[in-house]
């Protein structure tokens, strides 16, 4: 199974998704469609992630989606 981390980051850090856009800078609506696949991050602007990245704390590569055993 594979899932997008960027929502499980957002959310564990307990944080909306209108937060997370005014932290980064990165339209709430990007944010929506990379967390419901809309959006593939592979084709996403780097600088794009490289913000949410700051806001959340975290490294890029943990924006892009992770294998996960079912």
């Amino acid at each position: 199974m594979v899932d997008f981390s960027l929502k499980e980051i957002r959310t564990n850090k307990g944080l909306s998704r209108r937060e997370l856009a005014e932290l980064s800078g990165v339209n709430e609506q990007t944010i929506v469609a990379l967390e419901i696949g809309k959006n593939d991050p592979n084709e996403a602007k780097i600088s794009t992630l490289i913000k949410l990245a700051k806001a959340l704390h975290c490294k890029v590569r943990h924006l892009y989606p992770q294998e996960k055993d079912i």
